[in-house]
Formats: structure tokens, C-alpha cells, sequence
């Protein structure tokens, strides 16, 4: 079947200079045509690819988001099995041990010799899921190292004054000299 234009042609309503023209005006605007789409595909290229880098940082972030969580959950494991593999035992409740817990002043019955050992530093007290527990002193640095707030009270912790700062708390002051005694 031949075009609209060869049918013009041999009928004799059209000359071959217009059907030259029409040719070459119909190119013209099939090139204007794709010069002027190509940008709204670079934009729509763009605009795709911006989604894309956008997509990629929120899965990024999601991701860390959520590695963050699972190392927690496994920090927590970990030292609710280090307290419950070292629990020592309370003994009796003769004694009474005194510790603060978020300025609250908490007791702990326990066994004299248990209380000593907690003074002397081989104990320590730690806290899981509100309740408080003795454990060894290493077990204690081995919690303190994946949860700090875990460990409650130990006693090789605490500020001990040293022994002549009590006495030596007048020494800015003078002594006169006429003071007899």
C-alpha cells in the first residue's frame, strides 16, 4: 500500500518540490521534538536517581537503627547470663547491707560474712530487671565494661578519706601564739 503522498503524486494534486517540503518540515520537527524531550528525561533521570540516593540513606540509617538495637539486646543478654551463672549466695539475714540505687538508699539483708566480703571489695552488688544480686568482684568488672549502670555498689569504688584529711581540716587557719594551754 503506498503513502498518502506517492497517491498525490500520481494523481497530480501534488508537485515532488511539496512533497520535498513536507518531508524535510517533517523531520524538522521530529528533531525539535526529540530536543526538546530529552531534558524532561534528564529531569525525570534525575529526579529518579534523587529518590534512589534518598531511599539508600533512609535504608542506611534504618539499618544502623536497628544493628544498634540487636548489639543492645545482646549486651543485655550477655550480662543477664553473667548474673545469673555468679550469683553468690545472701547466707543469712543477721546483717543488714546498705547501698543507693539512683539516690535511694536501699538494704539488702544478708550474712555477716557475706557483708564483709562486700566491704572488703570481693563482692558487688548489680541490679537486673529491679532486682539486686552478688556477684564476684570480676564478674562485676566484666558487667561494668557492657553496662555500667548494671553494677550498683562496690566498695573498691568508693572514696575513702584519707586518714589525715579529717585532722587536717583547721590548717588554713593561724593559732596565735599567746595561747596558753
Amino acid at each position: 500500500m503506498a503513502s498518502l503522498q506517492d497517491q498525490l503524486l500520481k494523481a497530480g494534486l501534488a508537485d515532488k518540490s511539496s512533497a520535498r517540503q513536507a518531508r524535510q518540515d517533517k523531520r524538522k520537527k521530529q528533531k525539535m521534538k526529540n530536543k526538546s524531550s530529552q531534558p524532561l528525561l534528564d529531569e525525570n533521570q534525575l529526579a529518579a536517581q534523587q529518590a534512589i540516593e534518598q531511599k539508600k540513606a533512609r535504608d542506611r540509617a534504618l539499618n544502623e537503627q536497628q544493628q544498634k538495637e540487636r548489639e543492645q539486646r545482646s549486651v543485655i543478654a550477655q550480662v543477664r547470663q553473667l548474673i545469673t551463672v555468679n550469683i553468690q549466695q545472701r547466707g543469712g539475714s543477721e546483717a543488714v547491707l546498705n547501698f543507693t540505687d539512683d539516690n535511694v538508699v536501699k538494704r539488702m539483708h544478708v550474712g555477716e560474712a557475706v557483708r564483709k566480703q562486700v566491704t572488703q571489695g570481693r563482692l558487688a552488688v548489680v541490679k537486673q530487671d529491679e532486682e539486686y544480686f552478688l556477684v564476684p568482684m570480676p564478674v562485676a568488672d566484666k558487667i561494668a565494661q557492657r553496662d555500667e549502670a548494671s553494677v550498683i555498689y562496690r566498695a573498691d569504688t568508693l572514696e575513702e578519706a584519707a586518714p589525715g584529711e579529717e585532722d587536717d581540716w583547721y590548717a588554713d587557719y593561724q593559732i596565735p601564739d599567746d595561747l596558753t594551754w
